[in-house]
């Protein structure tokens, strides 16, 4: 199978009891509902040593955390299902760190999701450090649902899609046509290709030659994924510009952004360009980030 379809494996989402975790969990119900998948709701917990010895925790306090887990995953199944009353769900407790946790079930999961911002505490769950790293190693695509700058859920709008020609914006691609069928949207395809940090080169690109080129990139880009989804309507847009700048600017009315973890200016070793960081950290709807699928066999 192609590089569009998805995996028979279950719709993951991470939840530590937040608002944000609630977020996620909604769209992540919708999400599966859309795709007949099984929703698998994962809290992850840590039960650490004593304070200041080398002792165990007493099994009272294994029972703490554990209750506590249970009644988060409960809750987040209660949510789930209002959401998606016909939403298939499981749900999973694992003694781990939330980013192994989450990574391990990267390996047989459609998708993992995630919250923008997460309760703190013992889960582990906020963005920054979990997010990235989540989104660095897991071995299928990465959301994270983010709302709008007035608290509204981004629920309508069109797919939007990063394009720069590298292997992994063309897997990208491939997830952002599927997502637009599966809404009944339209895709905007956005091929922007001032990659410098600086202006130093503006004149350069400025003369035009490189235009023509990007616009024939972005045509072929799309070729047989048009074909694929003659039901998609897709708008290109190829632009002088940062593309952080442009797929930001753009979230502002999209229902989804979809980007490569790293693209043709990321440097060598980076497992997480600073377009995928500046999108789900800033955007202002849900950041689909899909990686190379090295060593994941094709379904």
């Amino acid at each position: 199978m192609t590089a569009g379809d998805i995996s028979d494996g279950p719709i993951v989402v991470g939840t530590d009891g937040s608002e944000a975790s609630m977020d996620a969990i909604r769209w992540a119900a919708a999400l599966a509902a859309r795709r007949n998948r099984t929703l698998r709701i994962v809290h992850a917990y840590t039960v650490m040593q004593g304070y200041g010895t080398d002792l165990p925790p007493s099994p009272e306090v294994y029972e703490i955390f554990e209750a506590e887990a249970k009644r988060l995953l409960s809750a987040a199944e209660h949510e789930a299902k209002l959401a998606e009353s016909a939403v298939r769900v499981e749900t999973a407790m694992p003694n781990n760190d939330s980013v192994p946790a989450l990574v391990a079930e990267s390996r047989s999961a459609a998708m993992i999701v995630l919250g923008a911002t997460g309760g703190g505490g013992f889960t582990g769950m906020l963005l920054g450090s979990t997010a990235v790293a989540v989104t660095s190693h897991a071995e299928c695509p990465v959301t994270v649902v983010r709302r709008r700058e007035n608290g509204g859920a981004a629920v309508d709008g069109p797919v939007i899609v990063g394009i720069d020609g590298s292997p992994v914006s063309e897997e990208a691609v491939a997830v952002a046509f599927r997502e637009a069928s599966l809404r009944g949207v339209p895709l905007v395809a956005v091929n922007a290709w001032l990659d410098l940090e600086y202006d130093t080169g503006r004149g350069y690109f400025e003369t035009g030659r490189h235009e023509e080129d990007q616009r024939r990139l972005l045509a072929e880009r799309l070729a047989g994924w048009q074909e694929r989804y003659p039901d998609v309507t897709v708008e290109r847009v190829v632009v002088l510009d940062r593309p952080r700048r442009q797929l930001l600017e753009r979230s502002r009315t999209a229902s989804l952004v979809v980007v490569g973890s790293r693209g043709r200016g990321g440097f060598r070793g980076m497992l997480l360009g600073s377009t995928s960081q500046a999108l789900i950290h800033h955007a202002q709807c849900p950041v689909l980030v899909v990686r190379h699928q090295r060593g994941r066999a094709e379904r």
